[in-house]
């Protein structure tokens, strides 16, 4: 598929939904077409895990704060949430923020590490992804987190009711669980999805190719308005010296992954030929 392709399913005019993961994930893999976007329609980012949980902390994420400089969790979060409307605010795009924990803070139902015994002194027993290597970023959904999914799935018929405009929703590169929730919604949504690859794990990670086969998916890429992405990635403070070392964003083209059917607007309407 080509760029101009890729441009076209932007500009009818209807208002884009944009389902980001965590707090920077839109920008990071989107920001440059986004900002063609809103010249063309509304654009909302939606973001759905942005909020961290209490001590005590598990070691993979105490091993997060310290590379982000953090000593609380909170306080970072609260910081991430307030860069992201910052950024979000530059660019002209309105923006959602659904309070889902993220997974790296998420305990298991009725599971609190600040109370159960053990937890307290092993918190790895009560979260859903004791660990970020094994677990967190594995590709597979824990059954302990079924009510996250069932979250995420209202979160998008909510936004995407009565609206008309395309969803773009992560394809879940690098294997990371929260993309993957927001994924497996996306697709079973019944909404035209555009699905896009998250930059900068695209670098070194493929998507999945099942995924792709199952949905039909044909690639575009976007290239106009790259080198400006680059300041609004730095904006996120909190992230980029942990995503780019130095502080150097590579300038690298928006990868895309799309439906080969026909877009909503040249769609035959519902009970016609």
């Amino acid at each position: 598929m080509t760029s101009d392709e890729l441009t076209a399913e932007f500009e009818t005019g209807a208002p884009v939904v944009v389902l980001s993961p965590h707090l920077d994930d839109a920008v990071l893999s989107c920001g440059a077409l986004l900002t063609h976007a809103h010249d063309h329609a509304p654009v909302t980012v939606a973001t759905l895990f942005t909020r961290s949980g209490p001590p005590p902390y598990t070691l993979s994420a105490r091993r997060y704060l310290r590379m982000t400089g953090a000593g609380d969790a909170e306080q970072l979060y609260a910081a991430r949430r307030a860069e992201d409307r910052e950024v979000l605010e530059r660019m002209g795009v309105e923006w959602r923020h659904f309070s889902l924990p993220d997974g790296l803070f998420r305990n298991k139902p009725g599971c609190r590490a600040a109370t159960h015994p053990w937890a307290r002194r092993i918190p790895e027993l009560a979260r859903v992804y004791p660990t970020y290597r094994l677990h967190l970023v594995s590709g597979k959904m824990s059954p302990h987190d079924a009510s996250t999914l069932q979250q995420v799935v209202g979160v998008l018929a909510l936004l995407a009711s009565g609206t008309p405009g395309p969803v773009l929703a992560p394809l879940a590169v690098g294997g990371h669980v929260d993309h993957l929730l927001v994924r497996i919604a996306a697709e079973c949504s019944g909404r035209r999805v555009v699905y896009y690859s998250e930059f900068p794990y695209n670098r070194r990670h493929a998507p999945d190719s099942a995924f792709v086969r199952r949905n039909s998916l044909t690639e575009a890429v976007w290239s106009l308005g790259i080198a400006e992405k680059a300041d609004l990635i730095r904006a996120y403070r909190t992230q980029c010296a942990a995503l780019f070392p130095g502080g150097r964003v590579p300038p690298a083209p928006e990868v895309y992954l799309l439906p080969r059917g026909p877009r909503a607007d040249r769609a035959a309407p519902a009970g016609g030929p």
